[in-house]
């Protein structure tokens, strides 16, 4: 994404990455513009970013930056929604069927030159549960119904009834809900406990909506079929970490919206807030 940004950036502009192995707040003195990604903007940072005009996250989640400290200064909070829907809900549907087919076996197979392993099971006829039905969940119900997949839907607000007989009905479930307060979680020892021996679970929302302690639980009893992971409860994750290392879980490094086309409509907003910024005009997509 930031070749695409700085291809586009105005005379005069200069964009630089961060290097994790600094502290971000040591390196954001002279920063106008902050992009976020996935780091967290915490209290010292912005007070150490003396020179900071805009957060502008290249995505739609902001659960990461403090809004309150922002606040205290008058520095706006934009985000850039509907533009990596499309991409992840392809990235979706390509876990669920990963998890189907059993990728992480089928590839010791092909390494044991064995033919026609493993068996695995068709998404046709298969019932998948969406965990928010925003932009990206109302793309992948359509793609899923093309599969000749039911789709059933989870909003915000379902009572603990109408969740557990969500998860009770679904052969497959995939995550497209933001992480707040009330969704960290919400995927924990009762859904687990509710849903279908076997089932299916992908998530591309954040990690925290899946409980890990009642995840690594429910691998552990044999109850899910497959656990596709594109995000996760640190990132970036350890790859050593055990639960990657079960044969039923697919795990993809966060790059469920990391297309050519996705990274093109994030660039027109941060290049647009960027001109707005400059010439004092309002902001688009701003959040706080």
């Amino acid at each position: 994404m930031v070749e695409h940004i700085a291809n586009r950036l105005p005379p005069g502009a200069t964009i630089s990455t961060w290097d994790r192995r600094a502290p971000l707040a040591s390196v954001v003195a002279d920063i106008d513009v902050l992009l976020p990604s996935n780091a967290a903007i915490t209290p010292e940072v912005i007070a150490a970013a003396r020179r900071l005009r805009l957060i502008q996250q290249p995505a739609a989640g902001v659960e990461h930056i403090d809004r309150a400290a922002a606040a205290a200064r008058g520095i706006p909070i934009c985000n850039a929604p509907g533009t990596n829907h499309v991409s992840v809900a392809e990235a979706a549907l390509f876990l669920l069927l990963a998890v189907a087919r059993r990728a992480p076996v089928a590839a010791r197979a092909f390494a044991a030159r064995q033919v026609g392993l493993p068996l695995g099971i068709e998404l046709a006829g298969k019932t998948l549960g969406v965990i928010g039905m925003g932009r990206a969940g109302t793309a992948v119900a359509e793609r899923a119904r093309c599969f000749g997949m039911t789709v059933l839907g989870l909003e915000q607000g379902a009572s603990p009834t109408e969740r557990t007989a969500f998860f009770a009905a679904c052969d497959a479930i995939t995550i497209h809900c933001p992480l707040t307060p009330e969704t960290r979680g919400l995927v924990g020892d009762a859904a687990f406990a509710a849903m279908r021996p076997g089932a299916l679970l992908v998530n591309l929302a954040r990690g925290g909506v899946i409980d890990r302690a009642a995840l690594t639980a429910a691998l552990a009893a044999g109850r899910l079929g497959g656990v596709g992971l594109d995000v996760h409860w640190d990132e970036p994750p350890d790859p050593a970490d055990p639960i990657y290392a079960d044969p039923r879980v697919v795990a993809l490094p966060h790059l469920g919206g990391s297309t050519v086309e996705a990274f093109g409509r994030i660039t027109d907003v941060v290049i647009d807030n960027l001109h707005r910024l400059t010439h004092d005009q309002p902001l688009r997509h701003q959040v706080a």
